[in-house]
């Protein structure tokens, strides 16, 4: 993608944001990662007379490869910290989440916005405001429920208890201090309480193994009590999902972490066959996937911080709150949230 076009995307991104004259803002790079879309929204943010600033870490040392979720190049480096605090926005491209250097500089009243997915991807998946709408109204019909269900025709039956945790929203942009959002992004999630999962999900073919960026290929077969998985049964999938916890050694890594569904009708199953690299956020986003997720809490204010992670969104559930469905076998119908933006 030419340097014009990724600029022109990244304006219109930073208007969405609310970036307007006189703000300050840091983009935030790492090594010789994504130097191009440091580029792009350093010059984007200057046409709307913006202060604009690059903070560049050094290429991070090699690790044995494991997606830590948390640990980031701030670590140790509180002078760094300190400079993304006392910004209006912060333009994250080495991907911060889940860590308390982020958390700090949120707390700060910095907004902090994520851009790593592939430019094609950013491209197809701009944000909009109807479907920040659509997100919003989802929300707020989970802010009101206490129980989720989740079913599949293959066996999944689980219950969550909910309304411990918040809602979070995530639409792509970020206009309002101390808020976070990711680009691209289009769904709803909140944690089930600490101690309040319980049940079986079963993996099926085409669900979507994140950070793996895999599809299941045979079924995977979970059981939860009491918020923790006690059980991961079936063929090589389930082999590679305990082999990878596994290396962690933090029991921590069995809890279950957040839960919610996509919502953007332009997110395709298929695109991790399109765009390889990313961190398959337009998995996460496709409309009436039901995605799960292990590992940390700390993301809605919880005890668990370990640096085990997995997402995953399946295809084909139902889900339900307070027992009404919101998504059955994959379709979403709430008629406040369904039609395409």
């Amino acid at each position: 993608m030419d340097s014009n076009t990724l600029t022109e995307m990244c304006l219109q991104q930073l208007t969405l944001s609310g970036v307007h004259e006189g703000e300050k803002v840091i983009v935030l790079s790492q090594g010789a990662e994504r130097l191009d879309y440091a580029d792009a929204f350093l010059a984007a943010g200057q046409r709307l007379g913006a202060r604009m600033y690059h903070l560049r870490l050094p290429a991070p040392l090699p690790t044995n490869g494991a997606w830590a979720v948390g640990e980031t190049g701030l670590a140790g480096n509180p002078e760094a910290v300190e400079a993304l605090k006392n910004v209006d926005m912060v333009v994250d491209l080495i991907f911060l989440l889940f860590s308390k250097e982020q958390m700090a500089i949120q707390a700060a009243g910095a907004r902090v916005l994520t851009a790593v997915e592939p430019a094609p991807l950013l491209a197809r998946l701009m944000p909009t405001k109807e479907l920040r709408d659509r997100v919003e109204a989802a929300a707020a019909i989970l802010r009101k429920a206490r129980t989720m269900r989740i079913t599949s025709k293959l066996g999944t039956d689980v219950a969550y208890k909910i309304g411990v945790y918040p809602v979070i929203e995530e639409y792509a942009y970020t206009d309002t201090p101390g808020r976070w959002d990711h680009w691209p992004a289009a769904f709803v999630f909140t944690g089930g309480a600490d101690d309040g999962v319980d049940g079986k999900i079963v993996l099926a073919p085409g669900d979507v193994l994140l950070p793996f960026n895999s599809y299941v290929r045979e079924p995977v077969t979970y059981t939860i009590e009491k918020g923790f998985i006690q059980d991961i049964r079936g063929g090589l999938d389930a082999e590679l999902i305990k082999s990878y916890m596994g290396q962690f050694n933090d029991p921590r890594g069995m809890g279950m972490s957040h839960v919610g569904w996509g919502l953007d009708h332009r997110a395709q199953w298929h695109g991790l066959t399109q765009f390889p690299g990313g961190m398959g956020m337009e998995l996460r986003s496709f409309l009436g996937n039901v995605m799960f997720s292990t590992g940390p809490n700390n993301e809605l204010g919880g005890p668990n911080d370990t640096a085990c992670h997995l997402d995953i969104p399946m295809r084909n559930c139902s889900l339900f709150l307070d027992d009404e469905p919101v998504v059955l076998d994959g379709q979403v119908v709430s008629r406040d949230f369904g039609k395409a933006a």
